[in-house]
């Protein structure tokens, strides 16, 4: 089976002529050899190169020099900006860039909690416009995505990280499944899918993580397996977990079928983003 990566990082070093907006934790540089190097020592096929908007806000350029240096490994996800009037004209051209198979908000304090935001809906509207998932990073906000899935059931709308705050450095939260009922909730809304990024970071014991299972059970029960992503969000996860780590409990656990791992780890993630890897 083809192993797709549903989210992983890459920067360079900062400089002036691509300067950091700010900090995101992890490595100095994670440069697109780097993460070719760390998937190739795993048996990951490909992977989802969402361009960091800690770093790039909404300039994808480093991400597109990652892609065009290995085409057949990446594909591209980019931030987009709420607040600009001329954000549909943004996303009608990203859906026409190699590699480009969804764009991404973030869902931070600038942006409105109201559902009926024009911002936030101008966006998943052009998103569906142009053939476009839309990435939502929107822990502390699933009410709010409900109601938007709702507004806009031709838009395809991706949770990022099952729409749970994860950590940075450990240890994990207290009680890290305690929105996922929320989460839970969404799935009456077919137009949603749930990317299972960084759910390692959550486990309160030590590798291989068994206590996510019964709560990833639950997410995959209300969503099925095709509306269901796996990955890592490397880099986020350094200093928790290493790369292997994020992969080996999902492929080698006996609590999936073998076709159920080939769907998780990459059948679902080749339908939504229309997107498959190849290594020639």
């Amino acid at each position: 089976m083809k192993i797709i990566d549903a989210q992983v990082h890459a920067y360079e070093r900062d400089h002036p002529g691509r300067p950091w907006a700010a900090v995101l934790h992890g490595p100095p540089e994670v440069t697109g050899d780097d993460m070719v190097k760390a998937m190739d020592e795993v048996g990951v096929d490909g992977a989802v190169l969402v361009s960091p908007y800690t770093m790039y806000r909404y300039d994808p350029s480093y991400a597109l020099q990652v892609y065009a240096a290995y085409p057949g490994r990446f594909c591209l996800v980019k931030p987009v900006n709420v607040s600009d009037p001329g954000v549909g004209e943004t996303i009608a051209d990203w859906a026409k860039t190699k590699g480009a198979v969804a764009c991404r908000i973030m869902m931070n304090a600038d942006v409105s909690e109201d559902p009926a935001d024009p911002g936030v809906n101008r966006v998943l509207a052009a998103a569906a416009r142009n053939g476009l998932p839309v990435n939502l990073l929107c822990w502390g906000r699933l009410d709010q995505v409900k109601a938007l899935a709702a507004r806009n059931p031709d838009t395809t709308i991706v949770i990022d990280h099952l729409g749970l705050q994860q950590p940075f450095e450990p240890p994990p939260p207290a009680e890290p499944f305690a929105e996922l009922p929320k989460l839970l909730k969404l799935a009456e809304h077919p137009n949603i899918a749930v990317k299972i990024t960084g759910a390692c970071t959550l486990s309160h014991q030590p590798f291989p993580y068994d206590d996510i299972w019964e709560p990833l059970g639950r997410i995959f029960d209300a969503f099925g397996l095709d509306r269901c992503m796996w990955g890592t969000d490397w880099t986020r996860a350094v200093e928790l977990l290493t790369y292997e780590q994020g992969v080996t409990p999902f492929r080698e656990t006996d609590r999936l079928s073998e076709s159920d791992k080939a769907t998780l780890m990459g059948g679902t993630l080749e339908r939504v983003y229309k997107w498959s890897p190849s290594r020639s």
